[in-house]
């Protein structure tokens, strides 16, 4: 079951020599302040696999960064793209088109207020994740008249400044610019395998830890929203215990505080659901989606209970580029593929996953936890000392011998590494995977 890396896949050093000449021309006249985890430089992809431009062919496991859900260049998307384009490519939010109309039909259809609440609901399109948590925080303050919001250590939720104010995976994205929105309250996100708090139920802990807060520093009658990634991402790939999601929505009810959900990285199938709020029945008054909803090309939304976005007047809140017809067509091929089977594949190429990830575990004490659903998963490592200490150091190094034997990762918290590929990849593809990390791992551990 374990495939061999194949070395005639990495063709020349790492970075070749075309990719070295492109990143020398980029540090002329690109912004530093990309995080660019290793020196990968692409040419092109299809599916699951992508070559850099000295023909280097990889597996991406991270597809963007959660992005592209349908996998590279999938023939639909690409389709769909071009026909639209073929027809205009700008109109403005201003007025009228099929393609931003039937994304709005598609979204009402499958956001989790009408799938679990049985509640309409309306979207507005823009152009990524952070504008639409600026939209879902405007909102919010827009019809209940309240100044506060309550967020989550270890989230994020993007980098400009309202977005920011929430944004604590990492201190570098705070540092300099502050102050940021005022009113933001954070309080820890549970994390079972790394309890902050005494007793079995990290979930009833985190909401007790509200309730104190409400009765202590934090007037509930003036919390507008509070605002949470239902599965964690940047702050460690979490997955919250069941009941707490319920908890919280129980919380906000009784006081009429709204309930954002940001599904900004773990929506649009991602999960083997379509929205991962859904495998714990809850629904939340707003959502942010972004991310996977494209298949790569860059498009957001806030939706949002139609009672609750319906109070928005004409000029509340607008932009240029909301409802682009070529983005919105992307969508929607993405949303029907999604829909047509890649969501199903990531429940059961998800399990496949996880299960050679625990066989690997077994084999690698440094491996602390794996953890996920769908294809949303996480690999903590820690160190061998007993007392989980994250191996901070073991990550990066893992990330980068991957990315030397042909696999692209990421890594988030202090120590995980995440796995993220397309919905559409295969049991084969995983296998092999699993091959590269097994000698990535090797290579690590052994300071290579």
């Amino acid at each position: 079951m374990n495939a061999t890396p194949n070395p005639n896949h990495i063709k020349t050093a790492l970075p070749g020599p075309k990719a070295l000449a492109m990143i020398a021309r980029d540090a002329e006249v690109i912004s530093p302040s990309y995080p660019r985890d290793y020196p990968f430089v692409m040419s092109h992809g299809r599916g699951t696999e992508v070559w850099d431009v000295d023909g280097n062919r990889f597996l991406d496991f991270m597809a963007g960064i959660a992005v592209c859900a349908t996998g590279h260049a999938h023939p639909q998307v690409v389709k769909a793209v071009q026909d639209a384009a073929a027809k205009f490519l700008h109109i403005s939010s201003d007025y009228w088109h099929e393609e931003m109309v039937g994304l709005g039909e598609r979204l009402a259809a499958v956001a989790p207020m009408q799938t679990i609440a049985g509640e309409p609901a309306m979207s507005f399109i823009c152009q990524s994740g952070t504008e639409a948590v600026e939209g879902a925080l405007k909102l919010a303050r827009y019809v209940t008249g309240r100044p506060r919001f309550i967020g989550f250590l270890g989230g994020f939720h993007g980098r400009t400044f309202g977005s920011l104010s929430f944004t604590s995976s990492k201190y570098t994205q705070q540092k300099g610019f502050s102050p940021t929105l005022a009113g933001v309250t954070h309080v820890p996100y549970p994390n079972p395998y790394r309890p902050l708090f005494a007793g079995d139920d990290q979930g009833a802990a985190v909401l007790d830890y509200i309730r104190m807060l409400f009765q202590r520093s934090v007037p509930p009658s003036e919390v507008a929203a509070i605002l949470i990634e239902p599965m964690q991402g940047e702050g460690g790939y979490l997955t919250p215990p069941d009941g707490f999601l319920a908890g919280l929505r129980a919380l906000c009810d009784e006081h009429g505080i709204l309930l954002i959900f940001d599904e900004v990285q773990s929506g649009i199938g991602r999960t083997g659901r379509m929205f991962a709020c859904e495998h714990w029945g809850v629904a939340p008054d707003i959502l942010t989606s972004a991310k996977g909803l494209g298949s790569g090309l860059p498009i957001g939304a806030v939706i949002a209970k139609k009672s609750i976005m319906s109070q928005w007047k004409r000029g509340a809140h607008g932009n240029t580029y909301g409802g682009n017809p070529v983005t919105c067509a992307a969508a929607n091929a993405t949303l029907d593929l999604v829909r047509g089977g890649l969501m199903d594949n990531a429940a059961s190429v998800g399990d496949h996953f996880i299960a050679r990830l625990r066989e690997l575990q077994r084999d690698y004490p440094c491996i602390g936890e794996v953890r996920g659903k769908g294809l949303w998963i996480g690999m903590e490592l820690v160190e061998n000392d007993g007392k989980k200490t994250p191996a901070t150091a073991l990550c990066d190094a893992v990330v980068t011998r991957a990315y030397h034997n042909g696999l692209l990762l990421l890594s988030c918290g202090t120590s995980t590494v995440r796995f993220m590929p397309p919905l559409s990849v295969t049991t084969a593809e995983v296998d092999e995977a699993i091959a590269l990390l097994r000698t990535s791992l090797d290579q690590a551990l052994a300071g290579a």
